[in-house]
């Protein structure tokens, strides 16, 4: 089960995600970042109520990541759990992004 609510501060977005994000809920956080391309200049992703993140929402964050630097958007992941970081460390995330 998993949870996302976006909220917009002019043109910065914040996603704030709530649960698990698995094989099958990336889909959905997949596709409620692409719904709002074209509608930032900032993203903020919200991590303070994840307690799972999988391969597949890991591709998530590595596409997104690499798409929005490609047009010059930043993207900070805010509020990462010790487990979260742990699965960053490991697969080398907290050098490719910006997290706080």
């Amino acid at each position: 089960m998993m949870e996302i609510i976006k909220n917009y501060n002019g043109k910065e977005l914040t996603l704030s995600v709530n649960g698990r994000i698995d094989t099958i809920t990336s889909v959905e956080f997949d596709e409620s970042i692409q719904d709002e391309y074209g509608n930032f200049n900032s993203l903020i992703i919200d991590f303070n109520d994840v307690n799972y993140i999988s391969s597949a929402g890991l591709r998530v964050l590595i596409s997104t990541g690499k798409k929005l630097e490609a047009e010059d958007i930043k993207m900070v992941i805010l509020n990462v759990s010790d487990d979260i970081q742990k699965i960053f460390k490991l697969s080398g995330f907290d050098k490719i992004f910006e997290i706080q």
